[in-house]
């Protein structure tokens, strides 16, 4: 299984904060990940996730779009984030 968590504004929009998907054998790109959120879930979902400056993180480190997610991975979605 993958984690995916999501946090601040895209929690609140999209309804939860975590939900958890079974992983193929070789894993799951970024796109394939949302993709498959969104057949699961609802259109919502590839709307918010892919929107301009949502930052990816796997198992709490920045994701570069090379890699994959795999079984045991936690992926997290955060929206873009001001402070003072």
């Amino acid at each position: 299984m993958i984690t995916v968590l999501l946090f601040a504004r895209l929690r609140e929009e999209l309804g939860t904060e975590r939900v958890e998907l079974p992983a193929p054998a070789d894993g799951w790109s970024l796109a394939e990940l949302i993709s498959a959120l969104a057949g699961r879930y609802g259109a919502v979902w590839q709307e918010k996730l892919t929107a301009p400056h949502v930052i990816v993180s796997r198992n709490q480190e920045v994701f570069t779009d090379s890699e994959r997610f795999r079984a045991g991975d936690e992926v997290a979605f955060y929206p873009p984030v001001t402070g003072g």
